[in-house]
């Protein structure tokens, strides 16, 4: 639950009609920076471990690399990219691990336990960006520590890849708070997360 004194932290996944999230690449998604475009100013961002892997290299070459960037892409970066990796490049990143022994990335560090994000969600005031993977977003809403989860849905059914239902160490129901047509025939849906009493 976010108090006054807290911050919000919001998770958005890229998701298919039948609710499968896959980790990595995926001929689906448009663009992995629509996400941040569904929030407010963010002041810091969090990722488990496996997606952060892949996330420092792709950011760092759409920032300092246009070329490489373009071919993991296939195109040259949209716009909404660039400006995604200039947001990324100066905002803190808490990577959660128990393995990684360091992070390259000049803004992220690596943190241990929920309880460390906890401690830091609890230290101030501010938005937070959880950029996933699925596993990391379970822990956070079975912990109550995720404030929002905001859901791009694409129109497209895959039966592959994971849900996060099967994460979730037990159910939960959210709040809607709005649905809106996007481009290319996805719909957003943003979700409160009431706190568990």
């Amino acid at each position: 639950m976010t108090t006054s004194t807290s911050k919000t932290l919001i998770a958005v996944l890229q998701t298919t009609l039948d609710g499968r999230i896959l980790e990595g690449g995926s001929e689906w998604v448009d663009s992995w920076a629509d996400g941040l475009e569904l929030l407010p100013t963010v002041d810091a961002f969090v990722l488990g471990a496996g997606m952060f892997s892949g996330y420092e290299p792709f950011w760092a070459a759409i920032l300092g690399d246009r070329a490489a960037a373009a071919e993991m892409l296939g195109r040259d970066p949209y716009p909404r990219e660039i400006s995604y990796a200039q947001v990324a490049a100066r905002t803190e990143h808490l990577v959660l691990s128990t393995t990684l022994e360091s992070v390259s990335w000049p803004s992220a560090r690596i943190v241990r336990s929920i309880d460390e994000i906890r401690t830091f969600k609890q230290d101030g005031q501010g938005t937070v960006y959880v950029v996933g993977g699925p596993t990391l977003i379970a822990s956070l809403l079975d912990a109550g520590l995720l404030d929002e989860l905001r859901l791009i849905v694409h129109p497209i059914l895959i039966a592959t890849g994971r849900s996060i239902t099967e994460l979730l160490g037990s159910p939960r129901r959210l709040q809607l708070v709005a649905a809106e047509a996007a481009a290319q025939e996805r719909v957003t849906f943003s979700y409160r997360v009431p706190c568990v009493r």
